[in-house]
């Protein structure tokens, strides 16, 4: 019997411990390992080796956060006020694949994660690559000296894009719709009453009226008209930009210096900006934005040593003046940056920007959407114009009637880049509708050039070093339909304007069935589409003043629209939609000062006391004010609070939240 006993005993235990094993096992097994098992996840050399490599299954994305290495200036104060570079150096660069939008070949393309995002964000390729200048130009054949010196690192010029790493405007858009959706700036190390006047503009515009009829905007021109003049309106109304005073001329502060040629859009911007009475506050507190004020072709022009072969000392230039401000400021510190932005076209400005300045907003010429970390909703395609005469921009504006153009198709340039010599190959006087040539012989003021843009239907825009040139803009400036040539370039105002509508893109690929392309649109498409150029215009147009909608409100409204769909209000409780966001301050006080003294003071804005306890709450009521976008303040019986306890309640949707302060 004993003997009995024992053994049902052991056979108990042999059992328990293999039930124990068998829910270990089933434990491990529902884990999110990297692979969905753990036979594979822990045994698995092959996989774990990707690992290693930085490299996971597309499935696995959503799960894994990722770290773009070159986040990593992150600037801060310590207590003694000394600028600390908490650079991020032990993040690091995870490739992954994924299925480029909307196509149905795989494709890689890296993601990159700020930390202090809620989701991925769509980034280009790391190349870092520093190219030149395209100065191919037509209307900038006169302008010899704005040539910038080729690197010998230099490798964009024979780069060629391999099969699937072209991404479509369609595709563009959705990386844009997927950027908006899943990564914001970084939460501000404090409050700022500008912040939710950001966040109240983004609900306005998201719930913008429908605009029915407008005389001045044409909705098939717009991906949005309706939220686009919601936009603008609010622009006007509500924005303030602060303009670093720092910085010597002439780099900084000189727009004189940057007024004609191919970079004059900087210069232009620049101008007009630190002119502005309506835009420009002295008062940083109020501002939305900060300005940089440099121009990216003088930081070339003064520091770039040919025989260097090298622009790391133009990279230190711009990191020593952030330092500057960094260490006499706490402005760049609230947002990392993310409220500042900086307007630079030449080519080199992404790669010298890219290290110390990539959490800021950068508008650039330069906006290729596979490379130099150009990211779109954050970053904004600035147009590269042209401006021959400072005096008068819009000398010989405007061209033929549409039913007077007899040239089908128009080149003339430079054979900078790789695509060029491609384009001339395969139709320089190879058919008489198409007129292809290199370099035109000099004329006075360009008028052949001119000519031909003016009788020609369409006007090609192919790519010189970079993904940018200014034949964009001139082909609207003077009303030739722009045929873009270009791989992974993002058009300007890429947030707002519906470039499909006035513009035919042609792939790098393509260029041999490009006559084909054209003839294939009918008469009565093209007809239509040179009236939207001609009526997309405005949004073009650099004028001696400023007027609505023109070139230089168009670039600020980009900065504008970007900043406001990056806001990240530090209270979580304005990130709701739906809140109703009305903060009330409950106190109470001695019998012997009357509410209607506190009132007073709330009315009139004057929050002071001798009463030192009256001012530690003033103080704590002050703080939580500027947390809400409305406040109210009343007084309660002693029974109903705590003897040292104030609290606020914040009205939402659907239930009141409290929030308590002793």
């Amino acid at each position: 019997m004993g003997h009995e006993v024992q053994y049902l005993s052991e056979t108990k235990r042999l059992v328990s411990l293999v039930a124990v094993v068998f829910a270990v096992f089933m434990m491990f097994q529902y884990f999110e390992f990297p692979y969905g098992d753990v036979v594979s996840s822990l045994f698995s050399a092959s996989r774990a080796q990707e690992v290693v490599n930085g490299t996971y299954p597309t499935e696995a994305l959503p799960q894994i956060p990722q770290i773009h290495g070159n986040i990593t200036h992150s600037y801060a104060l310590d207590s003694s006020n000394n600028v600390s570079n908490s650079s991020v150096d032990a993040l690091s660069t995870i490739p992954a694949t994924l299925s480029p939008l909307s196509s149905p070949a795989p494709s890689t393309l890296p993601i990159t994660v700020d930390t202090t995002l809620t989701g991925p964000s769509i980034v280009l390729d790391p190349d870092t690559s520093k190219p030149e200048k395209d100065v191919s130009i037509s209307v900038q054949d006169s302008e010899e000296s704005q040539k910038s010196p080729v690197l010998l690192d230099d490798k964009s010029a024979n780069e060629v894009h391999p099969m699937g790493e072209v991404v479509t405007i369609s595709e563009m858009h959705d990386m844009l719709a997927h950027n908006r959706a899943s990564s914001r700036s970084m939460k501000p190390r404090w409050s700022s009453t500008a912040d939710q006047e950001l966040l109240n503009a983004k609900r306005q515009i998201e719930n913008a009226p429908i605009i029915r009829n407008d005389p001045t905007l044409y909705p098939s021109l717009y991906v949005n008209v309706s939220r686009f003049k919601k936009s603008y309106e609010l622009m006007e109304k509500t924005l303030k930009v602060y303009i670093y005073k720092e910085g010597e001329k002439p780099i900084f502060h000189q727009p004189t210096a940057v007024l004609k040629g191919i970079y004059a859009s900087e210069g232009w911007f620049m101008k007009h900006m630190k002119a502005s009475q309506h835009f420009v506050t002295i008062k940083p507190k109020q501002a939305h934005l900060f300005y940089i004020p440099f121009s990216s072709r003088m930081l070339q022009v003064k520091l770039f040593d040919p025989e260097s072969h090298s622009h790391k000392n133009l990279d230190q230039y711009l990191k020593n003046y952030l330092d500057l401000i960094v260490g006499k400021y706490n402005f760049w510190n609230r947002t990392d940056g993310s409220d500042h932005f900086i307007v630079a076209c030449h080519d080199w400005a992404p790669s010298e920007t890219r290290e110390y300045m990539d959490t800021c907003i950068r508008a650039l010429c330069n906006s290729d959407v596979k490379r130099e970390g150009f990211k779109l909703g954050k970053d904004v395609s600035l147009p590269e114009t042209t401006v021959s005469n400072p005096k008068n921009p819009l000398r010989e504006f405007g061209g033929k009637p549409a039913t007077q153009r007899s040239i089908l198709a128009f080149f003339a340039g430079r054979m900078h880049g790789n695509l060029r010599p491609i384009l001339l190959q395969h139709w320089e006087n190879k058919d008489s509708d198409m007129k292809i040539f290199g370099k035109l012989p000099k004329s006075k003021h360009n008028h052949i050039y001119f000519d031909y843009m003016k009788n020609s239907k369409y006007c090609i825009c192919a790519k010189g070093y970079e993904v940018n040139s200014p034949r964009v803009v001139e082909s609207i400036f003077y009303e030739c339909v722009p045929v873009i040539i270009s791989d992974n370039f993002v058009p300007p105002f890429f947030e707002v304007l519906n470039w499909e509508a006035f513009a035919v893109f042609v792939q790098e690929k393509d260029i041999p069935n490009l006559k084909n392309i054209l003839l294939s649109i009918s008469d009565e498409r093209y007809l239509v589409l040179q009236e939207r150029v001609k009526q997309v215009q405005q949004h073009f147009l650099w004028h001696n003043k400023p007027e609505k909608y023109d070139i230089f409100h168009m670039i600020l409204h980009s900065i504008w629209y970007n900043r406001v769909f990056r806001v990240n209000p530090r209270s979580e409780f304005l990130e709701s939609s739906n809140a109703a966001l009305t903060g009330i301050f409950l106190y109470h006080w001695e019998p012997q000062l009357l509410p209607e003294k506190w009132f007073l003071f709330k009315v009139n804005g004057l929050w002071k006391t001798k009463n030192q306890n009256m001012t530690n709450l003033c103080k704590v009521a002050k703080e939580l004010k500027d947390k809400f976008l409305s406040f109210e303040i009343c007084h309660v019986e002693r029974q109903l609070l705590h003897h040292d306890t104030a609290k606020v309640v914040v009205h939402t949707t659907p239930d009141p939240i409290f929030f308590t302060s002793r």
